[in-house]
C-alpha cells in the first residue's frame, strides 16, 4: 500500500515531541525520492535499556514511512565524553547494532556507521575548526550533554562534542536529524551554522526521554533505574513491583511510560487481570482510555503486574536474539575490559 504525504508525516510524527521545519518536511517529502534521517548514540555500557526502545520504534516507523536511516554510532564521541578506550567502545557498538536488529530495525535497509570511519577526514576535521571559529564558547557550552555541563570544570573535548555533532550532519548529507530533547539544543546550532558550511539546515525531530524507574533519569548507569532489553523476566517483575508509580499520577510515571511508548506500540493492547473481589479484567486498546482509568479508579498493583507480563512477552524474541553465543562471547569480552 502506498501512503500519501499525510499518512507519512502522521507515521514520522507518531510519539514525537515536535518536529522543527514540519512544513520543510512536507515540501520534502513532495519532492525527494531518498530522504536520509540520521539518529546519533554514544555506545556505552553492556548493551540497550527499555529507555531507548522510544527511539528504536521511532526507526521502524521512520522505515516505513520511506525514509532512509542512517544509525551514527558515535564511537569518537563516546570516547571524547569518558565513556571508555576506543577498544572497548567498537565492542560495545557491535552489541548496538545487535541490539538494533533484535528489537525490529531492518539493518539491512538502515546504514550502520562509525563517527572513526569519516570523523578523521581533512575535510571533516577543517569543518570543525570552521564551526570552532563561528560558535562562541557559551553557546557551545549549552550544547554540551547534560553531565557535562553540570560539572565545575568540562574537559575540552566535550565542548568539541556538539561542533563534532553539528558536523556529522553535512558529512553524512543528512536532511533530517533525530534524538531526545537534550539534543535539541545542537539541532539548533545545525540548523543556524550548516549554511555557514555550504549545507542546508536540517529538520529535526525529537522525542522526550522515559522517565527511569525510580522516578528519576532512567540511565544505563544506574540498574535500579532500568530494564535491559534482555533482561531476564523473574528480574523485570522484581524491578516493576519496586517501581515509581504513585496512585492516579499520570506525569512523569513511568510504568505508564512504558505502557505509552512499548507496550501500545508494540502490542497495541494492555489486558489486566484482577481478583473479582476487586473487579472485573479489564481490557485497553488505547493508551489514552487507560490514563483516563488510572486517574479514576485503576489501583498501581494491578497496572504493574499487567505492565509486568507484557513487557516480558515483548521482549521474548529479544531475549532469544541476545542469547546466541556470539552476542554472550561479546558481552563477556566488554566485561573484561577496562
Amino acid at each position: 500500500m502506498v501512503m500519501s504525504i499525510n499518512q507519512r508525516i502522521e507515521l514520522i510524527k507518531r510519539n514525537t515531541s515536535e518536529i522543527v521545519g514540519e512544513e520543510e518536511l512536507r515540501e520534502l517529502l513532495k519532492g525527494k525520492k531518498e530522504i536520509t534521517l540520521y539518529h546519533g548514540f554514544e555506545p556505552s555500557g553492556t548493551g540497550l535499556h527499555i529507555g531507548t526502545m522510544i527511539g528504536v520504534n521511532k526507526h521502524i516507523d521512520f522505515q516505513k514511512a520511506g525514509l532512509k536511516l542512517r544509525l551514527l554510532c558515535a564511537d569518537l564521541h563516546s570516547y571524547l565524553n569518558k565513556k571508555g578506550s576506543l577498544s572497548k567502545i567498537e565492542h560495545i557498538a557491535e552489541l548496538y547494532k545487535e541490539g538494533f536488529a533484535a528489537l525490529g530495525v531492518d539493518m539491512k535497509k538502515a546504514e550502520y556507521i562509525l563517527g572513526s570511519e569519516f570523523q578523521l577526514g581533512h575535510d571533516y576535521v577543517l569543518d570543525v575548526l570552521e564551526l570552532s571559529l563561528k560558535v562562541r564558547s557559551l553557546r557551545a557550552n549549552r550544547a554540551m550533554s547534560i553531565i557535562a555541563r553540570e560539572e565545575k570544570d568540562p574537559h575540552v573535548s566535550q565542548m568539541i562534542y556538539p561542533l563534532m555533532q553539528v558536523a556529522d550532519i553535512k558529512h553524512l548529507k543528512i536532511d533530517i536529524a533525530f534524538g531526545d530533547m537534550p539534543q535539541r539544543k545542537i539541532h539548533m546550532l545545525a540548523r543556524e551554522n550548516l549554511p555557514g558550511l555550504d549545507y542546508k539546515s536540517p529538520i529535526a525531530i525529537h522525542h522526550e526521554d522515559m522517565v527511569g524507574l525510580t522516578g528519576g533519569k532512567m540511565s544505563a548507569s544506574i540498574p535500579n533505574s532500568r530494564i535491559m532489553i534482555d533482561e531476564d523476566p523473574d528480574s523485570i517483575r522484581k524491578k516493576i513491583q519496586k517501581a515509581f508509580c504513585p496512585e492516579k499520577q499520570i506525569k512523569n510515571n513511568p510504568i505508564l511510560q512504558i505502557c505509552e511508548f512499548i507496550i501500545f506500540p508494540r502490542q497495541g493492547k494492555l489486558k489486566i487481570k484482577r481478583d473479582k473481589k476487586y473487579g472485573k479484567n479489564l481490557e485497553f486498546k488505547d493508551y489514552k482510555q487507560l490514563e483516563k482509568s488510572y486517574e479514576k479508579n485503576l489501583h498501581p498493583f494491578d497496572l504493574k503486574n499487567a505492565v509486568a507480563e507484557s513487557l516480558i512477552k515483548v521482549l521474548e524474541p529479544v531475549r532469544k536474539h541476545m542469547l546466541k553465543k556470539s552476542i554472550v562471547e561479546l558481552k563477556k569480552l566488554i566485561d573484561k575490559m577496562d
